[in-house]
């Protein structure tokens, strides 16, 4: 792979990743598997070790997720509706823990452990519960503060919720706890309280929950604490931060905190070896299904806090600890047929229609079957009888054939050569895994597959289901996002069920959406490469939609996150007289086509410089990003070999400290910053002084 098709497939990936990771950690939504996620992540990790100069300090192989709920904003509010939490800074990061799949990986854990440690240890062998994160902290024995993880750096506070979950104690009981601790654990929705939601969220004919994790951490995010209080929500805690622990293990202080009167889990054992290790895991993976909540798998740690402290963490993981995911429940299905779906990007994905199966607490009908390629490596034909799991109990998909039940005469499926939906040749690109159809324009099913993605949640946020948009579509109502705009109370009176009540709900969905911002508007559009953190960076750097329209190919790569393959793709869009028309109309309906709340410009003092913001100032990072783009600079996510400077406050990211040595960019604080502006000196907070030698804590 040369340095352009790297370049391209590290975008795609992180594309993939970023996005899957939104969907679960704040959309609550997953459409991949634990399993397929750590894979593409372990594929990006080797392209960037292959071309170190494509690493940027925000890549996924960087960074947690975040479930903040406008992370991305930088404290911008969507117009969705959605009350936003106060946020506040972990005491010390709240880190993710590194995958295992198998007993080999583990072994090789200890092994490493027993390599680094030279003196008797012992390990900590829990159950790795499937809920949301949290964080409480607990100041005079009283429960004082509940985080969620949010970017591992800062949480949203949800202690208005924490307080409804009943077994999470408003405060301590006996003696001996410190004044001020932090201890971490997980909430959880038992299976019981699962289903019952669902019953009702069926019976209001709304969306049901795909799995007891998604279940909670939506519960736990919600803004009324008193339906909180309704959906059963329960926790158990299992780490306390070293530093706050005044014990010599990990187990006496969780024992401790049991003697306080915390929900600390009881099936957690020491253990001194691999077999021992092994032992646990194989008595959980047969037992775990008689619980009354969630488990995903076994979490393996250094038992003894002083060697913990000494293995210390990488960027995004404890080198003390590691995670044993279980194998997927599996089940034998018979194929009925094939289908053939069309994507809004003209992607054609074959999808397996199987004979119904149980599976992790659910009925399993389809499962895809990604591309062409992998249909033709498992040779799998209508009529077999295939393996079916649900990585992550989330995405049924289909990881082989049992050639043991094939039945003889049974035909190899041909991937069609035409497009099924509208009938146009498909077309494969040199690098692609996939078909594709090029009917763009009129092809049905991209057409719909725009529009839904045009209404999406973290698009417009209209309230409109897929089915919504297919009666319009039959209906020959909308064809492009403007359309919309253009129904009226009889336009929406002629879908079949609908009354008033309904069209005007839709209709006032489809108001409010004129206040989504523009950097959301530009995600919309569905430009092909153009997600949701570069959607962001364009509309930051031009301001609006004409200046993107009539940038240059050199104008676009001046753009943070933007490389030749985006660039490509943006001027390709802008060159459709169809798509500038369409933004024509939008514009004129109110839609927003320019960011608002710019600042007005003071200076050109800072003209020509891009700048890179990390930590914490004297005021909000917000307000800092204005004071840097009324002055000339240039505001930039990431640091490239095009940041002039990354200015640093206090805890500053890492990574981005790291990035900045490496690429010889200058960092500058907050001082630094007011001498170049000519600002009067004001008392700041003090950069720590072990800002590049002290970063894993």
């Amino acid at each position: 792979m040369d340095r352009q098709q790297a370049e391209k497939r590290i975008h795609e990936l992180r594309e993939i990743l970023w996005e899957n990771s939104r969907k679960y950690y704040v959309d609550n939504a997953p459409t991949m598997s634990d399993y397929d996620y750590d894979h593409l992540m372990y594929e990006l990790a080797d392209l960037e070790r292959q071309f170190p100069d494509l690493v940027t300090p925000d890549s996924p192989t960087r960074k947690v997720g975040s479930d903040l709920e406008n992370s991305d904003l930088q404290g911008h509010t969507i117009a969705s509706g959605i009350k936003e939490f106060a946020q506040y800074p972990h005491k010390y990061p709240m880190l993710s823990l590194g995958n295992t799949y198998n007993i080999g990986e583990v072994e090789d854990f200890v092994a490493r452990a027993s390599r680094l440690i030279d003196k008797p240890f012992t390990y900590s062998c829990e159950l790795k519960f499937d809920g949301t994160a949290i964080c409480l902290t607990y100041r005079g024995g009283k429960l004082f503060r509940a985080l969620t993880r949010g970017d591992g750096i800062i949480g949203d506070d949800v202690t208005a919720n924490a307080l409804e979950i009943s077994n999470i104690p408003h405060e301590l009981q006996g003696s001996g706890y410190p004044d001020e601790f932090e201890i971490r654990g997980e909430v959880l929705m038992p299976y019981k309280a699962f289903d019952e939601l669902n019953r009702i969220r069926t019976d209001n004919e709304d969306q049901p929950f795909a799995n007891p994790r998604n279940a909670a951490s939506g519960s736990l995010k919600l803004t009324d604490p008193k339906e909180v209080a309704k959906r059963g929500l329960w926790c158990t805690l299992y780490h306390i931060p070293s530093p706050d622990a005044k014990f010599r293990t990990h187990s006496e202080a969780l024992d401790a905190a049991a003697s306080w009167g915390l929900p600390v889990s009881d099936k957690r054992k020491v253990c001194h070896n691999i077999q021992e290790i092994e032992a646990y895991i194989n008595y959980w993976d047969k037992e775990r299904h008689s619980l009354p909540y969630p488990t995903d798998g076994i979490v393996i740690k250094i038992n003894e806090l002083a060697y913990q402290t000494e293995l210390g963490y990488t960027a995004k993981f404890p080198r003390w600890a590691v995670a044993y995911k279980f194998k997927a429940e599996q089940a034998l299905s018979e194929v009925i047929s094939i289908d053939y779906q069309v994507g809004r990007t003209g992607a054609v994905t074959p999808v397996a229609n199987l004979s119904p199966v149980l599976l992790a607490g659910t009925v399993v009908k389809r499962a895809t079957l990604n591309n062409a390629g992998m249909m033709s490596q498992m040779d799998i034909r209508v009529g077999d009888f295939v393996f079916v799991e649900k990585g992550g109990e989330i995405i049924p998909k289909i990881t082989g054939v049992d050639l043991s039940k094939r039945r003889p005469g049974l035909v190899k499926p041909v991937f069609p050569k035409n497009c099924p939906d509208c009938g146009t040749p498909l077309v494969k690109g040199e690098d692609e895994a996939r078909y594709f159809c090029p009917n763009t324009k009129s092809c049905p099913m991209q057409v719909k597959g725009r529009l839904v993605h045009f209404l999406s949640r973290k698009a417009m946020n209209v309230l409109a289901g897929d089915a919504t948009i297919d009666k319009l579509f039959s209906l020959e109502l909308v064809r492009v996002p403007a359309d919309f705009y253009a129904l009226g109370r009889n336009d929406l009176l002629r879908i079949d069920g609908w009354k008033a009540k309904s069209a005007d709900r839709f209709l006032a969905s489809l108001h409010a959406s004129l206040k989504v911002t523009f950097d959301h508007v530009l995600f919309a559009l569905g430009i092909r490469y153009v997600g949701e953190s570069t959607a962001k960076a364009l509309a930051i750097y031009f301001g609006d939609i004409d200046k993107i329209a009539a940038a240059d190919k050199q104008a676009l790569l001046a753009v943070p996150d933007v490389g030749d393959v985006i660039a490509d793709s943006i001027l390709d869009y802008f060159s459709d007289p169809d798509n500038r028309d369409n933004i024509r109309r939008l514009k004129a309906a109110g839609v927003k086509m320019s960011m608002e709340s710019r600042p007005e410009a003071v200076s050109d003092l800072l003209s020509g410089l891009n700048i890179v913001i990390t930590g914490n100032f004297s005021i909000s990072r917000e307000e800092m990003k204005d004071l840097i783009s009324s002055n000339g600079g240039r505001n930039a996510s990431s640091i490239s070999s095009r940041t002039s400077y990354l200015l640093a406050g206090t805890k500053p990211g890492p990574e981005k400290i790291k990035k900045a040595g490496e690429l010889g960019i200058k960092v500058i604080g907050e001082e630094d910053l007011r001498k170049m502006l000519h600002l009067p000196e004001e008392r700041m907070e003090e950069v720590e002084p072990n800002l590049f030698n002290n970063q894993e804590q």
